[in-house]
């Protein structure tokens, strides 16, 4: 048995040891997703042979795992993943399987796995110093969108997350939860969950963040935390949909912020959804970093 345990705020010492000095740019790697998602699907996590493994449930609590992550033997941790499965009457399914995970699953047990990819999961993942400032003509309308921006709002002002601004990126959460219907729909009430609890325990998770003013009304916020030594992920960007050019803003202001050290930023998936796909193409990843799902079948 894999002694698996409830992910917690305390364990992201222990988990971020692994993830940190990965080179897995998977968002689903950040420990403040982990956590501030575990409502939802019960995430766990172990140590064996000095590598992370974790566990989590997807529908009709199946199992679901990630790739393992450490010094260990991977052959040896994903038969010890598979007992575990299959002791719940389940294949093993390992998601979130990149491009570089599926070659190394293939190295070990070549031909057991099926993969199967899954586009709505793809992450976008863009240069740092391109998002900070938006250099080159495929920018320029970008950069045409921000001044118009800063002309109509010359007084605007950009500040760090800080817990005394909390409420008032809860308040616009609020409304643009409102503006979305969002007591209709499941997906957006899971969001705004674990976005709440990120922002109540932002301090011991690790987020950086930030927030955009316009007089002393506060018209956008994002913030996200290291997925790796190199790479940070967004994971919430808000804004006041009536303030056109806000979310450009925030983009860009959020992007100057984030300590140069990492030269990526992981923007996550678009989920399909139209919009946002056309919004996170527009930004012109420099990855699109597949993920598929992993079966192993038995023969």
């Amino acid at each position: 048995m894999i002694p698996f345990k409830p992910i917690t705020l305390s364990d992201k010492k222990e988990i971020t040891t692994y993830t940190l000095s990965s080179n897995s740019r998977n968002c689903d790697f950040s420990f403040a997703n982990m956590c501030s998602w575990r409502f939802l699907y019960d995430s766990e996590y172990a140590i064996i042979d000095d590598t992370l493994l974790i566990r989590f449930y997807i529908e009709d609590r199946r199992p679901a795992y990630m790739i393992p992550l450490g010094n260990g033997s991977l052959e040896k941790m994903i038969n010890l993943l598979d007992d575990d499965a299959r002791s719940m009457g389940h294949t093993l399914c390992l998601l979130g399987i990149t491009p570089e995970a599926k070659n190394q699953l293939e190295k070990i047990l070549p031909g057991k796995f099926r993969f199967i990819p899954e586009r709505d999961y793809f992450d976008y993942i863009y240069l740092r110093s391109d998002l900070a400032y938006l250099v080159g003509k495929k920018y320029q309308p970008k950069r045409n969108h921000i001044n118009r921006f800063r002309q109509e709002y010359d007084n605007y002002r950009y500040t760090p997350l800080t817990l005394d601004i909390i409420p008032q990126c809860l308040e616009l959460e609020t409304k643009w939860c409102k503006e979305n219907n969002c007591s209709d729909n499941e997906d957006l009430l899971n969001e705004r969950r674990s976005m709440t609890y990120a922002l109540q325990h932002f301090e011991e998770l690790g987020i950086m963040g930030g927030a955009i003013w316009v007089g002393g009304e506060i018209v956008a916020f994002t913030f996200g935390a290291p997925i790796t030594h190199d790479t940070f992920g967004v994971h919430v960007e808000k804004a006041d949909t009536d303030i056109e050019g806000a979310y450009a803003v925030i983009n860009q202001e959020f992007a100057q912020h984030i300590p140069e050290q990492y030269i990526y930023i992981n923007r996550e998936e678009d989920l399909g959804i139209p919009g946002l796909r056309k919004a996170k193409l527009s930004y012109h990843p420099t990855i699109l970093l597949e993920k598929n799902v992993a079966i192993l079948h038995h023969v």
